[in-house]
């Protein structure tokens, strides 16, 4: 199971130095002029958890496999590209494909050209904004005029499909996201079937100047309140910063730069976990001789869920998961340990699988 970040903006804000420094690659070319991204970069990152270490110490593990998450790095948006301005279709449908919305936002003056003439990121999040609910409404506004022509004739499906549409609409007139609706749990299905831009989750990342990178500045602060009021995601970044990190081989040498710089990680560990939480994710383990291994689930999933993630055979002849919680494998000092304690527990299809849960599944196909 994977999960896409489309990274978005402006052209200049600093998508691609992020999404290089993010990934470690320089698959993304950084440009002073807009539109140096024609394709969608998609880089794999890996998610920074220090139980796995600890894990794979334990059960002498071969190897260390963390969880991944990818980052697709899409063309810079301009006004007007829900008609078609700049690479406007090409960046809609990119975007659509994509689990989260990145949305980077320039805080920092400097001799890169903006696009717009002058800084302002709140100005920037609209235009964005703006390019997204347009195109979502003349998606729903389209589906709006055939649903409710059905729904007259007695058609129950398109009945209940028009109560969802019609809040919808209302809310992108109004100026507001698909996001804001709210709804019951009955009709959440269907209005992820509309696959509206405005439905993602949104992670605002206010990259700033270097010296502002422990702290942020007045610009970002400005992106905190908006993120706060929208109930969106937030983190400071400086890109400038993450491509210097990404820079060092030695990691003891990256932990000496950020400490010079009053930081005690990455922007890429803050911007992983703002992520998880975004999209309501947990991390799961699996654990032997050969590897310790993360793995990556929706929070509220169940045990056969969770074991499909591994493989679908898994999943589909699902017996029970022998599940250890992280804190007793640590503690206790392994599997053998926890068995003998009593620690070592038989969870069955129903079970919700827990953030840190080290698993083993029984199934039969």
């Amino acid at each position: 199971m994977g999960f896409q970040c489309g990274i978005v903006g402006l052209p200049n804000v600093g998508k691609s130095t992020l999404f290089n420094a993010l990934t470690e690659t320089a698959a993304a070319e950084a440009a002073n002029y807009p539109f140096c991204t024609i394709e969608p970069n998609v880089g794999r990152v890996s998610v920074p958890d220090p139980r796995i270490e600890k894990i794979a110490a334990i059960a002498k593990s071969a190897k260390v496999l963390p969880t991944q998450l990818e980052f697709v790095d899409i063309a810079g948006l301009v006004r007007g590209a829900s008609k078609g301005e700049g690479l406007g279709n090409q960046f809609l449908a990119n975007i659509r494909e994509v689990d989260a919305i990145v949305h980077v936002l320039r805080c920092f003056e400097g001799e890169v050209t903006h696009v717009d003439g002058s800084v302002d990121p709140l100005r920037d999040a609209d235009t964005v904004e703006t390019e997204l609910m347009i195109a979502d409404l003349e998606s729903v506004e389209r589906q709006l005029d055939t649903t409710a022509k059905r729904a007259k004739t007695g058609d129950k499906e398109a009945q209940r499909r028009l109560e969802v549409l019609q809040p919808v609409a209302d809310a992108l007139r109004d100026g507001r996201p698909a996001r804001t609706v709210v709804l019951d749990k009955e009709q959440r299905p269907l209005f992820k079937a509309l696959q509206l831009l405005t439905a993602k989750p949104v992670l605002y990342v206010a990259n700033v100047e270097e010296e502002s990178a422990a702290s942020g500045n007045a610009l970002s602060e400005k992106v905190r309140a908006k993120a706060e009021a929208e109930g969106a995601g937030f983190v400071v970044i400086s890109a400038a910063i993450e491509a210097e990190v990404a820079a060092l081989g030695d990691p003891a040498d990256k932990r000496e730069f950020l400490e010079s710089l009053g930081l005690e990680e990455t922007g890429l560990a803050r911007l992983i976990r703002e992520g998880y939480r975004l999209l309501d994710l947990i991390t799961f383990f699996t654990a032997g001789p050969k590897e310790t291994r993360a793995w990556t689930v929706r929070q509220g999933a169940r045990a056969p869920e969770g074991a499909g993630v591994i493989h679908s055979d898994f999943e589909r002849g699902f017996i029970r998961a022998e599940t250890i919680a992280y804190d007793d494998f640590v503690a206790l000092g392994g599997e053998q340990a926890c068995k003998d304690a009593g620690k070592m527990r038989a969870e069955g299809k129903e079970y919700l699988v827990k953030d840190g849960d080290i698993f083993h599944f029984r199934f039969n196909v």
